[in-house]
């Protein structure tokens, strides 16, 4: 999904101030790039909100032409620019030019292999940036081209064409969306922004139900997901985004709080959900999956995916409802991507059929630790003879829906697939049996939090492409001794000979805790360990159980690294400022797992 938008720039007459030599100077408060241009100065102009061009197509005749300029449009940024370079207001003007640049709904490339057609690479909407992007794009293609899959050594979860949904190609998609991704360039971003085109186009079933337990909702792949609720009777809002914590801060812990003492319901409805079934889906998806996907039917098993040459793919679960029946849920950002990894694997021979149900099914969960007590109190279905990894079809008032016993947050709890005829009736029966017992809707603040005090991973966030199973702590889900052994095998058990040669891994996933609570983390901040920079933090939330900041970082050393490397000074650095923190192989919340398992 491409869509042109009008782009200008203005070139001043020579300057003898000017020096050819001088780099790209950028003033995102004035939405302006400065460089030299001949003997004088180019001064490009962005907007806070862009305007598009030819929605319909462009002409196929049109081939580095001009748009007439917009004067009174651009009037004011052209001023403020030339403010920021005072000598440009006192030389004449060469050329004041306006042409169309190419930009994507999410502001990001588009680079990979086309899922419509095999062997058609795309390298496209460089948003402005190609000519600084140019040479790395070119790179990455060309190893991916030669290798036939995406290359190990940069992380293109971000990147990949597959990222995109059909929809996002519709004119009016395009027509709305392109005017903000053009203005967002030189914005701010903060952790919380969402876009503001576009939206409630996809929405849960509950939406209107969520909507009245005063939810904040979020763009989430273009559905709308609460990010946290509002009290009764405030406006769900954020007064001031900044990178503090924010105004709905108590909030979020609230409902974090409540996961963990009592008991919350999360509306998961954007999860990726795929139906395989036929003769062959046990063999073909087990041999996809790390973990033994096809062992006794009405389990759920939690597995990556992985390429050839052991690296990951997917993280996901697999559920065998029956010999020929499975459901594979991922998470959203990587609903083609996994949809493209089984098409892919298909050959001719196979008997297997694919189906997507993302919209056929509401995903209700149920966490924390009186969520047993509290579905006991809707269903017939024995849940105390129901054990960790259970799957069964449950009834709940007058609808069916299949029940896991899995969890995201460390808790006791149930994921819930409903059918979307009972989901309205369903959810407000766990509503209203709910309410004596105390239960709390939650949102995906509160998960992101729960989760990463557990140090879950999630795919295309803390863990991607350029990781190995091991690395990343998840070798636990590597059966070795299936039949047919699994897509990758044969690189991760060189791998595990190789860190046995070693003495260890020199590359292995941490959970990082900050000691003091008075500091947020988001991404990107720089870990130190004895004074020396050696990674940086992948995702992060606020633990508020654990009483910190809690984010994953993926360490690399000269050395194994076990709990005597671990035995060090560790900071992370925010603003200027070496922040003490912890730092943990083994999960800080509930090692043992005891909770999950009661």
């Amino acid at each position: 999904p491409l869509q042109a938008a009008e782009h200008y720039y203005l070139i001043t007459d020579a300057m003898k101030e000017v020096d050819p030599s001088w780099p790209v100077v950028e003033d995102s408060s004035k939405c302006v790039y400065i460089r030299p241009e001949g003997a004088g100065l180019m001064l490009g102009l962005f907007e806070r909100t862009g305007a598009p061009w030819m929605v319909d197509g462009i002409p196929q005749n049109f081939n580095f032409g001009e748009i007439e300029p917009d004067w009174d449009r651009m009037g004011e940024y052209l001023e403020d620019a030339m403010k920021r370079v005072p000598l440009t207001l006192e030389v004449g003007a060469k050329k004041f030019f306006c042409g169309p640049e190419s930009f994507t709904p999410d502001g990001g490339p588009i680079i990979g292999e086309a899922p419509e057609l095999q062997n058609y690479y795309v390298a496209a909407g460089m948003n402005s940036i190609g000519i600084l992007t140019g040479g790395g794009v070119g790179k990455l293609l060309a190893e991916w081209i030669l290798g036939k899959q995406a290359p190990s050594d940069i992380d293109v979860t971000g990147i990949n064409i597959n990222r995109f949904h059909s929809y996002q190609r519709n004119p009016s998609y395009r027509e709305n969306r392109v005017g903000e991704t053009l203005g967002e360039t030189y914005k701010i971003h903060y952790p919380d922004h969402s876009p503001h085109t576009c939206r409630n186009a996809k929405q849960s079933v509950l939406h209107d139900r969520l909507k009245k337990q005063n939810a904040y909702f979020r763009d989430v792949s273009g559905w709308e997901s609460p990010a946290w609720y509002a009290p009764s009777g405030e406006e769900p809002r954020i007064h001031q985004q900044h990178f503090g914590k924010q105004s709905f801060f108590p909030y979020w812990r609230d409902e974090h709080i409540a996961c963990r003492e009592n008991v919350v319901l999360f509306d998961m409805s954007f999860m990726s959900k795929f139906l395989v079934t036929g003769e062959d889906a046990g063999r073909f998806l087990n041999y996809l999956s790390t973990a033994n996907v096809d062992n006794e039917c009405g389990k759920i098993t939690y597995t990556q995916w992985l390429n050839d040459r052991g690296f990951l793919e997917a993280d996901l679960t697999v559920t065998k409802l029956d010999e020929t029946n499975f459901l594979v849920v991922a998470t959203d950002t990587m609903h083609n991507h996994v949809l493209n990894l089984m098409k892919k694997r298909v050959t001719s021979k196979d008997h297997i059929f694919i189906s997507d149900v993302t919209g056929a099914y509401t995903q209700i969960n149920i966490q924390g630790p009186n969520s047993r007590n509290l579905l006991q109190s809707i269903t017939s279905h024995d849940l105390t003879t129901f054990p960790f990894r259970s799957a069964a079809e449950i009834d709940i008032g007058y609808g069916r829906c299949l029940c896991t016993r899995i969890t995201y947050v460390g808790e006791l709890g149930y994921e819930l697939f409903i059918p979307n005829e009972f989901a309205q009736h369903i959810y407000d029966k766990i509503v209203a049996d709910g309410n004596s017992f105390g239960l709390k809707h939650a949102g995906l603040r509160a998960l992101g939090s729960l989760r990463l005090e557990k140090g879950y991973r999630d795919y295309g966030h803390d863990i991607d492409n350029t990781d190995t199973i091991l690395e990343c702590g998840l070798g636990f889900t590597c059966d070795f001794d299936k039949d047919d052994g699994f897509v990758g095998e044969k690189s991760v058990l060189a791998q595990k000979k190789i860190a046995k040669q070693n003495g260890g891994f020199k590359k292995r996933m941490v959970q990082v805790l900050l000691t003091d609570p008075h500091h947020m983390l988001h991404h990107g901040e720089v870990v130190w360990r004895n004074g020396e920079c050696i990674s940086d933090i992948r995702s992060a939330s606020f633990g508020h159980t654990l009483g910190g900041a809690v984010g994953l970082t993926m360490l690399e050393a000269s050395v194994p690294i076990k709990k005597d490397y671990l035995d060090a000074e560790w900071t992370v650095e925010i603003e200027n400022n070496h922040v003490p923190c912890k730092v943990s192989l083994a999960p800080m919340y509930d090692p043992k797992n005891l909770k999950i398992r009661v």
